[in-house]
């Protein structure tokens, strides 16, 4: 969750929404985000709307004490409920994201979960996830999370070499993500997913096999593999500036990707995003599969952002003041926009065209769809689906699919 909010327009007290945001709601899923903003330390690429104990020392740092978070986060699902009306929609997917959730105790991540079911019900089939720290998870938490409800997991593991952990700031030792997954497993997990993050520098080409080897042999159904962006104002932007490592290379975030699709490939994982790779359609993650198709989602907690019928909004970014907001019987939300529907046909396509399915190209505008036939000569389109009406990106496509997505939105 990036750190820096968007402009918009103020967001009403009650956090009401236009009429027209639940129209044909039946026919979207709906699902929930939660954001749990702590952290032990921060990491050094870090940019996401986190915070250590001693960022919130000072004004509003005892509302936002995580001793207090669950009942918060209760408070803006019980928000929810109310302005989403009789919506009979149960919740199929429930995301855990943050900072590190699992700093929380696992009973306040069942007791959110909780709300949730209470106030909305949840589908028979529904997913339900946590992000983790393999530093922060036992085998009694993790047990406690599989009785609470929790189906899915996802550690970050990032690498299995200590030097590139090292230059990620990363607290947690090679191979206890490893060891993490077979405690998830044996808790009764059905679904486990592995983070890795490629191109730091200092990592070599050998590094990054081994990551892939050690994530691989874990036993996981899913893997997320993520070349590192450089974000400014983070640790990391300041020591490349400095000279102290050296800056990200594309060409070696390119050539890691090709690696990666050839390890995953080779151990029976399918690429179904960009850059995500699953055993089974049943490994993939709906919950961001829910953002990626422009599904329904209530984000709660600070910064979290939400979609409901082509309305978007976000919330205040401080623990403090979504803690005030709440307290004073106020919805967090800091902005919103109403998207026009050449804004949702442009967000389908850049969203879209990154899934395995692709894009129809009945979405694309005359220079979209003329762009999308020189991309298909060029090699970056695959040609069976294009003659089936879709764009799908190749390989090579994939390589290259923040630019091929440009053009086609034209």
């Amino acid at each position: 969750m990036p750190s820096v909010l968007p402009d918009g327009e103020p967001m009403p007290e009650d956090g009401a929404l236009p009429a027209s945001a639940l129209q044909g709601a039946g026919e979207r899923p709906l699902g929930f985000y939660l954001h749990v903003p702590y952290c032990a330390t921060r990491c050094g690429y870090c940019d996401f709307n986190t915070y250590t104990a001693s960022e919130l020392r000072g004004a509003g740092g005892v509302l936002a004490s995580r001793e207090n978070y669950a009942g918060q986060v209760a408070e803006e699902i019980r928000l929810a409920r109310k302005v989403l009306g009789d919506d009979p929609r149960p919740v199929r997917t429930v995301f855990v994201g943050g900072g590190t959730p699992t700093l929380l105790d696992a009973a306040d991540l069942v007791s959110m979960l909780s709300v949730i079911r209470e106030e909305f019900g949840l589908a028979d089939d529904a997913e339900v996830t946590t992000e983790a720290n393999p530093e922060s998870v036992d085998p009694a938490y993790l047990a406690t999370l599989r009785e609470g409800g929790f189906n899915r997991i996802s550690f970050g593991m990032q690498s299995a070499r200590q030097h590139v952990l090292k230059v990620l700031d990363r607290s947690h030792t090679p191979g206890r993500p490893e060891a993490c997954v077979a405690e998830a497993r044996a808790a009764g997990f059905e679904h486990v997913n592995l983070d890795l993050i490629y191109g730091t520098p200092g990592e070599s080409d050998d590094d990054w096999r081994a990551s892939l080897d050690a994530a691989i042999g874990a036993g996981p159904d899913h893997v997320s593999a993520y070349a590192l962006i450089v974000e400014e104002g983070t640790q990391l932007a300041r020591r490349i500036r400095r000279g102290e490592i050296p800056m990200t290379d594309d060409d070696v975030h390119a050539d890691r990707y090709l690696i990666a699709e050839e390890v995953l490939s080779g151990a029976g994982f399918a690429w179904y995003e960009v850059s995500n790779w699953a055993t089974s359609d049943a490994g993939r993650c709906l919950h961001n599969e829910l953002y990626w198709r422009g599904a329904d989602w209530w984000g709660a907690g600070p910064g979290a952002h939400s979609h409901v019928g082509g309305v978007r909004w976000w919330n205040v970014k401080h623990p403090g003041a979504y803690a005030a907001a709440l307290g004073a019987g106020k919805s967090p939300g800091a902005g919103r926009e109403l998207l026009s529907e050449e804004d949702r046909r442009v967000e389908r396509v850049l969203l879209e065209l990154r899934l395995r399915e692709g894009v129809e190209l009945a979405l694309l505008k005359p220079a979209g769809l003329a762009a999308a036939g020189r991309a298909l000569g060029d090699g970056l389109l695959a040609s069976e689906p294009y003659a089936a009406g879709r764009a799908v990106l190749t390989l090579r496509g994939r390589l290259l699919a923040d630019a091929v997505v440009r053009d086609l939105v034209d």
